[in-house]
């Protein structure tokens, strides 16, 4: 492309060779000296946004873009003599890939407490897969990327699987009593996950387009008392089962004859009643939700903006995000100090949260410890 050289301007473009790169920057090492009039090409499923003088300038969507930099051929490398020949004025371009990123797993690595009614505190696993991308590529850059060469899906991964883990036990301990109701929630649960994950994910520039849990696995003794139970709620009619199991064994003792087969009758004969004193009901299963269809819209007023708008054409709310207030969630200007709505640092940073029984540290806003399962706060 042309890359720091004295004359030729660059073409800048980038393609997606192995499918996980989220974000590429050019050049891959260190800053560039982009000239004034380089072409910058951006695909359909990507954005690009400049760097320059180390502070993001602009964002760019598909098509061919003209770059203005204070990087002239020729006259800015004479310039440049004082600094090694090499020119103060540095730029660079990182390139998002805002394609969907599918399939990507997400787990406990150590088993999280529950307190469960009828069992009391247990420790479970849970596995799934979600689904992401990138809705605001320049919060997306200076949030998590900084300034890696390349950022890929492994390199946010496991810190989502912490955020989902963590919330993942916030949901469960409000919305589930006992993990004997588990069976037929899968999909309510999903559901439930991936709106309360949403403000963790949009502080990022990312956006959570599905996530699934695909197992939920207590300890062996529990999944033993489970399917027992599920045994049990299989049966429709349990009275006339017992009723039935009960005449065959006192039909096929009487049988055998003699006096042990008219005692095994007798007795058979007054152990029912006692039997029957207890029936056992099944309980319906509540049908799975699914996943609503999301649409882009101003999160100030809430109408619909186009995705190309940099401002909401109602409210003027700033549609591309630098930064975010952790207070409010207010989209905040470049180089701000407070929020404008709450009033709050700009740069101040999430507190965790800390469990008063245990002491174990929790993400911010947790509402059940990881470690012992208590309610904190």
């Amino acid at each position: 492309m042309g890359k720091d050289n004295i004359v030729f301007l660059e073409v800048i473009e980038w393609f997606d060779e192995t499918g996980q790169e989220m974000v590429h920057r050019i050049p891959e090492r260190g800053s560039g000296e982009i000239k004034y009039g380089a072409q910058l090409v951006v695909r359909e499923s990507q954005a690009a946004v400049m760097f320059y003088k180390g502070r993001a300038c602009d964002a760019f969507g598909p098509g061919r873009h003209t770059l203005k930099t204070g990087n002239v051929p020729i006259i800015t490398k004479m310039l440049s003599f004082p600094w090694g020949m090499t020119s103060p004025l540095r730029a660079e371009v990182y390139v998002a890939n805002m394609k969907v990123f599918p399939d990507l797993k997400w787990g406990t690595r150590d088993p999280v407490a529950f307190k469960d009614r009828e069992l009391g505190l247990i420790r479970l696993r849970a596995h799934g897969v979600f689904n992401i991308r990138i809705i605001q590529p320049v919060l997306f850059i200076n949030t998590l990327v900084g300034t890696m060469g390349k950022y890929t899906t492994d390199e946010i991964e496991e810190y989502i699987k912490r955020v989902i883990v963590s919330r993942f036990n916030d949901h469960l301990g409000e919305n589930l009593d006992t993990i004997f109701n588990l069976p037929g929630h899968y999909d309510e649960l999903s559901d439930g996950l991936q709106k309360r994950l949403h403000d963790d994910f949009i502080h990022f520039g990312l956006d959570l387009q599905d996530l699934y849990i695909t197992s939920i696995t207590p300890p062996p003794e529990v999944q033993q008392a489970i399917d027992d139970k599920s045994r049990l709620n299989v049966i429709q009619d349990m009275d006339r089962l017992v009723k039935m199991k009960a005449a065959m064994a006192m039909e096929k003792a009487s049988m055998s004859g003699g006096g042990a087969g008219s005692a095994m009758g007798m007795g058979m004969g007054l152990m029912v009643p006692a039997m029957f004193a207890d029936m056992l009901h099944p309980r319906s299963k509540e049908p799975g939700r699914g996943v609503a269809g999301q649409e882009i819209i101003c999160p100030d007023c809430g109408n619909p903006v186009p995705r190309d708008a940099r401002f909401c054409p109602l409210c003027g709310h700033q549609q591309l995000v630098f930064d975010q207030c952790v207070n409010c969630g207010k989209n905040l200007p470049p180089n701000a100090r407070f929020c404008p709505r709450c009033g709050h640092l700009a740069r101040e940073k999430p507190v965790p949260s800390i469990c008063p029984h245990c002491k174990a540290e929790n993400l911010p806003g947790s509402a059940f410890c990881n470690q012992c399962g208590e309610k904190i706060g």
